[in-house]
């Protein structure tokens, strides 16, 4: 695929997340890989419910904008998709929501979000049955983002199920396409809706 065909799809990708209530006041980012290796990553400050394919900057491995959008400022967060693509090579997609159950949930437990025996856990790629148990870590949340992304190195293999959760921030998820992550970005939130409505009605 294009990355012009692509930065269309995410970008409408983007919008219906945001009918979602996922992206609240110009919050969550977004980003891609393109062929030559160059990394696409959401401009800051954007009304999510109007993001448009040109809204999309390159940035260098270091989170810098470069090229023709030098000095345009990118995401608060590009350090993090930095971490995921250099973490995850075969990563092309990230995906990141601020929708309310991850946020709930996160307040609630330890380190990570334990579930087992949910039909939607083969969302992810590499799960093939729903009697499994899988872990998704959940990270302090920070303002120190060079920092959280040395949380996301030191803590590799706790990263399983390309996916985290941000504690009262939100989620990540990523995939080889932008279809594999929009799969594990949505498996993720329907899991924290579920596990949350549970632990309240338990």
């Amino acid at each position: 695929m294009s990355s012009s065909q692509l930065k269309k799809e995410i970008a409408e990708t983007i919008r219906l997340y945001n009918l979602k209530g996922w992206s609240p006041a110009t919050s969550t980012n977004y980003s891609f890989k393109d062929d030559s290796e160059t990394i696409w990553v959401s401009r800051s400050g954007i009304d999510k419910s109007q993001f448009d394919a040109n809204d999309f900057i390159t940035v260098s491995n270091l989170g810098v904008s470069s090229g023709e959008y030098e000095g345009i400022k990118p995401s608060a967060e590009t350090l993090i998709h930095c971490a995921i693509y250099e973490l995850f090579p075969e990563t092309t997609v990230i995906l990141h929501s601020h929708s309310v159950y991850p946020v709930l949930i996160s307040s609630q437990l330890a380190d990570k979000l334990i579930v087992s025996g949910y039909e939607i856990q083969k969302g992810f790629e590499g799960q093939t049955t729903h009697e499994n148990t899988i872990e998704i870590p959940i990270f302090d949340n920070t303002q120190d983002i060079t920092a959280f992304a040395k949380t996301l190195f030191q803590n590799k293999s706790k990263i399983q199920n390309h996916s985290f959760i941000m504690r009262k921030h939100g989620t990540y998820a990523w995939g080889r396409t932008l279809f594999e992550a929009k799969r594990h970005l949505e498996s993720l939130e329907y899991l924290c809706q579920c596990e949350w409505i549970l632990q309240q009605n338990s």
